[in-house]
């Protein structure tokens, strides 16, 4: 029987790992600050820097919203970013991203200071990950490596097969498994066949945002699936990039969707606030 991989569990536990160092930090007179970033009235955006907010008053992170309307040029932002570089009260920093059209939101990861990326996105941050080195780690693809090994899914000479190739989570998860000694492909919308490729997976990554596109007919028996999507399907139910329904009776393990990766993210995030404290 499957074994359903329960992130709102892992990620209260990581939540209640950094209260305690943050509690530790402020008995030595150290506070933790993180520095949001929110330019715009997207709707989506407001949930994900209220959930931050939420997650940083349980684990004793002092949170600082700085709110920008729609109409600030990229300029303006910049200047706030440098601001926030400069203020040695701040421990992390986060631009809640999709930023308005007109700024480019690369220029935006790169003015951060890489020792306050707490997104884990900086060019520094993502090479330091390719080469082994220390730095902070793109939060959804190390709440993965959380949740393998945490449920003792072994990775080292696995076969893992990782369906999409962003910057957020496709690549840097790649390097993190590469990191755990796991024999790893990336596909991708231009892989030939995809399916066959996917079939080889022991563990399969998905991160494409199309609804319940992998089938059983994508999994070896007994993979462990982690579905990174949040999609809707035809019925407006919130739903991941996995089948799950259809895949469950196949797999040794799976993330549903939601409750799986999703709190991860949020989790690891106050993870990376501590780390950035740590690695000053």
């Amino acid at each position: 029987m499957a074994e359903i991989i329960n992130g709102r569990e892992v990620s209260g536990i990581i939540r209640d790992e950094v209260k305690e160092k943050v509690r530790l930090l402020k008995d030595r007179g150290i506070t933790v600050t993180l520095a949001v970033v929110l330019v715009g009235n997207d709707p989506a955006s407001r949930i994900y820097v209220r959930n931050k907010e939420k997650a940083c008053e349980y684990c004793g992170i002092i949170s600082r919203k700085i709110e920008l309307g729609e109409s600030t040029t990229q300029q303006e932002l910049l200047s706030v970013i440098e601001g926030l570089n400069a203020d040695k009260d701040v421990t992390g920093i986060l631009v809640q991203l999709p930023v308005p059209a007109h700024i480019d939101a690369d220029a935006v990861i790169r003015a951060i200071d890489p020792s306050k990326d707490v997104d884990g996105f900086h060019p520094q941050n993502v090479g330091a990950l390719s080469i082994g080195l220390p730095g902070l780690k793109s939060c959804t693809p190390a709440g993965i490596i959380e949740l393998l090994k945490r449920y003792e899914i072994p990775i080292a000479g696995r076969e893992c097969v990782i369906v999409g190739r962003s910057n957020i989570v496709g690549k840097p998860m790649a390097m993190l498994m590469l990191r755990e000694n796991a024999t790893v492909t990336v596909a991708h919308s231009k892989t030939a066949d995809l399916k066959e490729v996917c079939r080889r997976a022991d563990i399969l990554i998905t991160a494409t945002g199309r609804a319940k596109m992998f089938d059983r007919s994508y999994i070896k028996e007994g993979a462990a699936v982690i579905d990174c999507g949040m999609d809707r399907d035809a019925d407006g139910k919130l739903c991941g990039d996995v089948d799950y329904e259809d895949v469950l009776p196949a797999v040794s393990a799976i993330t549903p969707v939601p409750g799986g990766v999703g709190p991860m993210t949020v989790a690891m995030l106050m993870h990376n606030c501590v780390e950035a404290q740590m690695l000053r």
